[in-house]
This record gives C-alpha cells, structure tokens and sequence, in this order.
C-alpha cells in the first residue's frame, strides 16, 4: 500500500515535498513510508533527500501535568480561604510536588509563605504551564520564551525528526518490476529467463561471517615456544597432573620441610584425598637420609624428616616437580642423555595484583648428560634465547634449594630499553640426583620461565589480569596478531 501510494502519486506529480505530510495525508505510518521510500531509493526508483526537523516532545514529567496541572495551580487549589499551614499541605501534595509548587507559587507572587500558614494573594489563576504543554502535545508551535522556561523547568526536550523529500530517479516506473535473483530450472523449461529481469550481483557484497574458534595469546606463545624447543631436539614431558605430593613438589628436590614455602600462605593443600598412599620407599629412604644426615660430600640439613609432611598432596608450585618424577624414571634404566622440556599451569597462594596471580604458567627446560658444566648451561641458554630473538643476555649469581650453582637470566629489552629478568636457571645439585641413583658423572642443567611475562611484552600487554582469568576481553582473543618470535 505504502510503495504503491509513493510510486502512484510521482507518476502524476514531480516530487513528494514532505514524507511526514505525505503519510498523514494518506493516514500510513510514517515508519512504513520510510522504509518503501529508502528501498526503492536502492533500486533508483526514486532520489531521496533527507528533511531533518528539531522538534520538542513533553518528558514524563511534562506528560503528568497536562492531566494533573502544573505543581503551582495544584498548590492553588489545595490552599483553603483561611490558608493552610506548611506541613499539612506538604502532605496534601507530596514532597516534591511541594518543594516545585512553593518556588513557583512565590515567583508569580501568588501566594503569602507566612511563618504558620500558607494562604493566598490572588483568588483566581491560570493554568499557562499545562496550556502550553498540551499545545506542544498537539503539535503547536509556541513562543521561544516560553520554550526557554519550560526547557529550564525539565518539562520538555528537544527531538530531532526524519524524513525524507522524494522525486523520480532514473529506473522510474509505476510499479515495480520483480527482480529475480536466481536462475532456476523452471525458468529455463518455461523460457521465462528471457523475459526476465535478473538482480544486479554484487560483488563487493561481503559474505556472512563465521563464527569460529580463535587462539589465545598464550596458547600462540606456548605453540610457538613448544616448537623452539621441539627445533634444538627437546622432548616434552608429560605435565597432566596438578596434583602433587609435597615428596616430588619439595623434597625430591632437596626442599628442607620447614622451607617457606610449604607454608599454606603459599602453596594450595589438598583437603581430599589429603595424603598419597604411593611413593617408592626404597627411595624414599634414600631422600630421607640425604635429608637428615647428607651424603655425597653434603652435610644435609641436620633435622628429623617427617614422613607424613611428604605425604601431603597440593596443587604443583611448579613444573620442576613433573622433572623429579621423570629423572628418577630415567634413573631406572641404562643410562642414556635426554633433553626434556614442559609448558604447564603451576598454582601459588599470592595475591593477585598486576603482575601475580594464584595460578600462572611455567615453561621448563632441561639436559641430563655426562659431565656438563656451568659453561654448558649459558650455551644452552644462549641458543634458547636466540631463538627467541634475545641475543643480549646477563647472568646474576642465585639461590635456589636444588640447584647450585644458580643463574638469573637477564635479557636486553628493546623496548624499555634495558635489562629484564627473563628467568632462572643452575645446576641439579648432587642431593638431589644422586638418591635417585643416576651415575656420579651424569650431571643435569636446566632453567625456566613463565609464559605470561614474554606474551605480556609481546602484545603490550601491561596488567596480567588482561590476559588470564575471567576478566579478558574476548575481542582480544578474536583480534590478536599472530606471535612472531625470533626464531632461527
């Protein structure tokens, strides 16, 4: 009705001045004149202009006193000859019927505001407010200043109105032409393609986007580390188990049991099962002794071990643990090198800030083999890094309970424009391998670092919150370039 309406009235007439006029006249929602009017703009059955009008429309406020009159005329009527006293006529009108009524009230001097009563000045008023708001109901035009006092009283707002002026466009016609969009079977036997008229195909037209799965910045990162270390001839462990005992977690590694670290201020314990029933006691005794009294020219750390502290299970602190376990199978066989490397989730109790969270990732790495040295370690380390494209690196003397010696690893930072910690690193110290019973001249160098440190850096990202945990923004993982390491 709407397209034949606007197709019907420019065959005889040049142009449609006013959509809005056009569809009162015809008594068709505008909404609906609009949408033919902009359809049949596409096919250039028409030229369209854009009409664009500031009109102004009542707020809820406005729209309640064109019923009820404005807040002074109700004040008016509910003031009594002999007057009425403030709080009984707050309560006739309500708070801030009131509060708005006595303001105005007293402006046009209608009213003595007494100490005790409230009683009138003049007998008779009008009503100007609610007139000029139903005339601006009713699509009436009123002056500017009455405009500017009712804009300033919140009782009106100004809308912008759209429509459209419409003439004929260069594929006019009376009445549309239906447009096929596909060449079908039936047109070919029927012979009706050729009288047809075919839509125009676009093909600068986009096609529907697929949604599908994206990589997150650390899963790039991770794949992209697992490939370093996969180039340089590394093996991956196998890291499926969160759950450790304190015995591979801590004292595998020569971890005494009063370290700090196995306080529950920071490492997570298992409620249930609170304690793992199996550990292979002939080593178990191995590390108990190396514990209490040393051996392997080590003094060890003098203190009655507790084999129930062992026992204990918790979420891994680190990766190192899955290396115990994988180093003590190794110690199991013939003797042979192996290169071992891990990229897992370890969890830590720590307070969560910009740059901490209770869980996080560890990237791992490791060579068992005959008599290497700290000089192999910094080759090794060289190597990886390169690979990374971090060709300057430092090495600060550490501490760490398992490893001696023990090396920071500092790398050149482009960006910031000086040296980063990038990790840690040392040598497997003779109490902890030994017990596992590898050969006195089997020696183990290893280091590591977290994953979300070199990610952070790499895609600018400054608070690992952003990154990890239930507060990232999934238009980060949709949009996020592809990892580019150095890699050699």
């Amino acid at each position: 009705m709407a397209e034949e309406a606007v197709l019907g009235y420019l065959e005889t007439n040049d142009e449609i001045i006013d959509s809005g006029e056009f569809a009162a006249q015809r008594g068709i929602d505008h909404n609906e004149i609009v949408n033919v009017i902009k359809s049949l703009h596409g096919f250039r059955y028409v030229d369209a202009q854009d009409i664009k009008r500031e009109t102004w429309v009542l707020t809820d406020e406005g729209n309640s006193y064109t019923t009820l009159g404005s807040p002074e005329v109700q004040l008016m009527l509910a003031i009594p000859p002999e007057g009425i006293s403030r709080d009984e006529l707050q309560k006739k009108l309500g708070p801030s019927v009131f509060k708005i009524a006595c303001a105005q009230a007293a402006k046009n001097k209608w009213v003595e505001m007494g100490k005790q009563l409230i009683s009138k000045k003049v007998q008779h008023v009008e009503d100007r407010v609610k007139d000029l708001l139903l005339q601006i109901q009713q699509g009436q035009g009123i002056g500017s200043d009455d405009i500017k006092a009712l804009k300033a009283r919140k009782l009106i707002v100004p809308q912008t109105w759209k429509g459209y002026s419409v003439k004929k466009g260069p594929n006019y016609a009376p009445k549309r032409k239906k447009v096929l969009t596909d060449l079908t079977r039936e047109n070919l036997q029927s012979g009706e393609y050729k009288d047809s008229e075919f839509k125009e195909y676009n093909f600068s037209a986009k096609g529907q986007p697929l949604e599908g799965g994206s990589l997150h910045p650390l899963l790039k990162v991770r794949s992209q580390m697992k490939q370093i270390f996969l180039c340089m001839g590394f093996e991956e462990m196998p890291t499926n188990n969160y759950v450790e005992s304190s015995f591979w977690n801590f004292d595998a590694l020569f971890q005494p049991q009063q370290h700090p670290a196995r306080d529950s201020h920071d490492t997570f314990f298992l409620e249930t099962p609170s304690t793992t029933k199996e550990l292979p006691e002939d080593y178990v005794q191995r590390v108990k002794q190396i514990h209490e009294s040393g051996g392997y020219e080590s003094r060890g750390y003098g203190y009655d071990w507790k084999r129930e502290e062992a026992n204990k299970n918790l979420l891994r602190t680190h990766t190192t643990a899955v290396s115990s376990r994988m180093l003590y199978q190794l110690a199991q066989k013939p003797f042979s090198p192996k290169k071992y490397f891990s990229i897992d989730r370890v969890f830590r109790n720590e307070a969560v800030d910009r740059t901490h969270l209770a869980e996080f990732h560890q990237i791992e790495g490791l060579v068992c083999d005959r008599n290497l040295s700290l000089k192999d370690l910094m080759k090794v380390l060289r190597d990886f890094f390169k690979h990374l494209g971090m060709t300057k690196l430092k090495f600060k003397p550490a501490f760490n309970p398992y490893t001696e010696p023990s090396m920071e690893i500092f790398g050149y930072h482009e960006g910031f424009k000086k040296y980063v910690e990038v990790g840690n690193s040392g040598m497997f110290r003779p109490e902890m391998l030994r017990p596992m019973g590898l050969p006195e001249d089997v020696q183990v160098i290893a280091w590591g670092l977290s994953l979300e440190r070199p990610t952070m850096i790499m895609y600018g990202i400054d608070n690992i919150r952003d990154l990890f945990g239930h507060k990232v923004d999934l238009a980060l993982i949709k949009k996020n370039p592809i990892c580019r390491l150095g890699i050699e």
